[in-house]
């Protein structure tokens, strides 16, 4: 199994445990446990994650929003790393990039504002 799969399946346990504890960590989680990988790596395993999660059921609908905005949220910073002059940023940059300009990710109360929406 890759370290994409292991980070896909990794987003959709977090996601579909309703957990809002381990969902707020999640994308923080993610930088942090593979840090050589592709900083959009981490937006498309909460992409596939939230894909999964919404073929499984109707309820899983409200974790597959939260995994589309969370994936959208981490691109768009991805993106702005790469205006910053960064190609091919890996998920190590995410990390400096939320110390130094956005705590977001970085803070306990990050996410659970996304899941409320």
């Amino acid at each position: 199994m890759s370290d994409l799969d292991h980070m896909i399946a990794y987003s959709v346990a977090a996601l579909a445990s309703g957990d809002e504890n381990r969902i707020q960590s999640l994308v923080r989680d993610l930088a942090e446990d593979w840090p050589a990988q592709s900083a959009l790596s981490v937006s498309f395993a909460l992409t596939s994650a939230a894909t999964e999660l919404e073929g499984v059921s109707i309820k899983n609908a409200d974790a597959a929003n939260t995994g589309y905005r969370l994936a959208s949220l981490v691109a768009a910073d991805v993106m702005a790393i790469e205006v910053m002059g960064r190609s091919n940023a890996k998920t190590l940059h995410l990390l400096h990039f939320w110390r130094r300009v956005d705590l977001y990710f970085l803070q306990a109360a990050g996410p659970q504002f996304i899941t409320s929406v």
